[in-house]
């Protein structure tokens, strides 16, 4: 008797805060089906659960009990969760900020794939634009990696700036001594601070929630926005923010979420499988999901 052929099969989550808007799962499992694999992708939401990152503990231990392969974490655990895990990539130990962690064989390994699917996707957006002098808004998780990634990309000079100062200055610390050819420093709170730099600077990267769905308007008032600057932003829902808008007003050139969103999620993929995914029908499903 000839027995059934079994598919692999996946079990896959994401833990964050206000994640039912997110496209993550949608990407997962349509690419998990067509390479033939059983794949489902769970979405943790905190803010459903009437929960905060002080249960991540008890959600690490839940996933690996009921056979999780790993989970992605989004705001606002991208950073506590470093604690609870056994082990990091070099990329998520040079970032301090995690959006990736594979569970198997017993172990908890954090990986960072929001740097490299930000990197991937400003190369496609933006490819022949200066980098002599970038702002960024936001040091957070999602910050300190597209940061990285700027860095990597070649950025001359890149001023950090927070609404927390102290996290702008330790993140801007943290980058100057990884890339000592570059010129890295926290902007302070000053509104003129900002004006100032923006007015002087190449391109804009904003790497904080406003602008999401649930979080809606400008982090930053649109007159600073000139037509010499490019704009990135990492927010992807919804897909056009008002960022994107105010700058594309006032003549910039801009990149939106999307492809960060698709490229973290292709190698986020990788790693929980170990096969390698089809980017570009990745993202061709995403274009459709955002169509909807």
């Amino acid at each position: 008797m000839t027995q059934p052929v079994t598919r692999p099969s996946f079990l896959i989550g994401l833990i964050g805060a206000g994640i039912g808007g997110s496209l993550t799962p949608a990407m997962h499992e349509r690419e998990g089906q067509q390479l033939g694999l059983q794949y489902v992708y769970r979405r943790i939401d905190l803010e459903a659960l009437k929960l905060d990152a002080s249960a991540l503990p008890e959600l690490l231990t839940a996933a690996e009990r009921m056979g999780f392969n790993g989970l992605n974490i989004t705001y606002p655990c991208k950073q506590s969760i470093i604690p609870l895990l056994d082990d990091l990539s070099d990329d998520a130990r040079a970032l301090g900020a995690v959006n990736t962690v594979l569970l198997k064989d017993g172990k908890r390994i954090g990986h960072n794939t929001d740097w490299s699917g930000f990197a991937r996707a400003f190369k496609q957006g933006l490819p022949d634009v200066s980098l002599e002098r970038v702002v960024q808004l936001g040091a957070g998780g999602a910050g300190a990696a597209v940061a990285h990634a700027a860095l990597t990309m070649g950025a001359r000079t890149l001023t950090v700036f927070d609404v927390d100062a102290n996290r702008a200055a330790a993140l801007a610390a943290e980058l100057q001594a990884r890339f000592p050819d570059a010129t890295v420093t926290g902007g302070d709170a000053r509104p003129e601070t900002l004006a100032d730099t923006l007015a002087q600077a190449n391109g804009l990267i904003h790497a904080t929630p406003t602008g999401m769905a649930k979080l809606p308007g400008l982090p930053l008032p649109a007159e600073l926005l000139h037509r010499n600057l490019w704009v990135a932003d990492i927010v992807y829902f919804p897909i056009r923010t008002a960022l994107l808008e105010a700058a594309e007003a006032a003549g910039c050139r801009t990149f939106s979420g999307g492809g960060m969103a698709v490229y973290q999620a292709v190698d986020a993929f990788r790693i929980f499988t170990g096969m390698e995914p089809d980017a570009d029908r990745m993202f061709a499903f995403f274009q459709t999901l955002l169509a909807q």
